[in-house]
């Protein structure tokens, strides 16, 4: 297990520039199995998730080569789905959540797929009967193995059918989307999430020789085609990487430029934080955050508490309630976080509490932070990270603090966020990883 030890109270200056996004990595990645045919991927962020991912694709036949540091060719011509049965598979499909995202494509092409239950962040219940159900509408059969823990589903004849959606579900949207692309006749898709990475991922279906229509609407219409082609596609800027770096840049008072945002992808994000009273400048695709002695949370019209709250896209993500919750310490102004979709995701709070952070934790899913208006700075402390965004969150509070600070399982932040350490360094950031 390896720990960051940071020295904090420094301020940063200079350019950072967002890596390719990893929510919409995982599903890209595993729509290349869609087709036999060469598929090149541009901006894939040399993660952990998305790493293991390329790895089981791999493993399952694919042939995978790096052209670039960010760029990969998939071949997916001749798949083994014997492998689908090995003690190999298990363990590495159980150890990631985004191993999910091969069912919809094995399911198209295969008639054929099962996947243990996977992994990923300990941030409460996420349910996957989104996915299954999807599947059983188009025809499959379902079946789960209590004894050795596999979801197992059967679709030699996938049919296009009207489905609605009992949630708004990302990875299940792009999972019945991928088995939808190849399925006999047309599928329809209602409360269909349309977050900027299942639009892409439709773009991508569509350079394939898919026909979808309805993009960046909750309702799709698939018209099944016999097979897929070959394409290249490139992946948006991750827009949870452009709201930790203006948390960042806010709570170090650090001037801070975001290269190549995707500004126009960002949706709610830059307005979220300007109510926290951090200013953003926009140049073309750039975003510019410049050093504040003060931030002030504005209040609802009545003079109210102001509350941040996630939601579906074009609402706001629960990616970035931590950080949101996190920067608003040393802002002047209280506001109400609310985390509507995961019942652990707050748990963290603690931590910061122990900084030095006024934080009410009002329940599972709502904290109010008491911003104390740079008044005192937090103090370094030994922590753990209990999942991505939080761990990252950890990271602002610990840079903004006065002394040191160790984070420990910083492994979980490696799964989302690109050599993280080294590129803060080079803003100005003393971090030190310890293995």
């Amino acid at each position: 297990m390896s720990s960051f030890k940071i020295q904090g109270g420094l301020k940063l200056n200079g350019e950072i520039t967002p890596q390719g996004a990893k929510n919409e990595a995982l599903q890209i990645i595993a729509a290349v199995l869609l087709s036999p045919e060469p598929i090149t991927i541009n901006n894939i962020p040399n993660i952990r998730d998305v790493n293991k991912l390329i790895e089981l694709v791999g493993d399952l036949g694919a042939k995978v080569e790096q052209l670039g540091p960010e760029q990969y060719r998939f071949t997916a011509k001749d798949l083994n789905v014997d492998f689908l049965e090995t003690a190999e598979f298990k363990t590495k499909a159980a150890s990631l959540r985004g191993s999910i995202m091969i069912l919809g494509p094995l399911l198209a092409r295969y008639g054929y797929a099962k996947i243990p239950r996977p992994g990923g962040d300990k941030i409460g219940r996420r349910r996957l009967d989104t996915h299954f159900l999807g599947f059983e509408k188009l025809g499959a059969k379902f079946n789960y193995n209590s004894q050795d823990g596999f979801y197992k589903i059967d679709a030699s004849n996938l049919q296009g059918c009207y489905i609605h959606l009992d949630e708004a579900s990302v990875t299940g949207t792009a999972n019945i989307l991928m088995a939808a692309v190849l399925a006999k006749g047309t599928t329809t898709i209602y409360n269909a999430a349309c977050e900027p990475y299942i639009q892409q991922l439709c773009r991508m279906l569509m350079g394939m020789g898919a026909k979808i229509t309805g993009i960046g609407s909750n309702l799709l219409t698939i018209d099944g085609v016999d097979q897929l082609s070959g394409t290249e596609h490139t992946m948006l800027p991750d827009m949870i990487e452009v709201g930790s770096f203006i948390g960042l840049a806010a709570m170090t008072q650090s001037n801070i430029t975001i290269k190549n945002a995707g500004v126009k992808h960002l949706g709610l994000i830059p307005g979220v934080f300007q109510k926290l009273g951090i200013n953003l400048k926009i140049e073309g695709d750039d975003i510019i955050v410049a050093a504040q002695e003060q931030y002030v949370i504005d209040t609802f019209i009545d003079g109210s508490i102001l509350t941040v709250a996630d939601s579906p896209w074009p609402g706001f993500t629960p990616d970035l309630l931590s950080i949101v919750l996190v920067t608003a310490i040393q802002a002047k102004g209280t506001v109400l976080v609310h985390q509507k979709m995961f019942e652990s995701r707050l748990f963290f709070v603690d931590k910061l509490i122990d900084m030095g952070a006024q934080i009410i934790l009002c329940d599972p899913h709502r904290a109010t932070v008491i911003g104390m208006n740079r008044q005192q700075p937090l103090k370094g402390i030994t922590m753990s990270s209990p999942d991505i965004r939080a761990g990252v969150a950890l990271l602002i509070a610990a840079l903004s603090a006065k002394g040191e600070s160790i984070i420990s399982n910083v492994e979980q932040i490696d799964r989302g966020y690109q050599h993280i350490d080294t590129r803060l360094i080079n803003l100005g950031a003393k971090i030190e990883r310890l293995d």
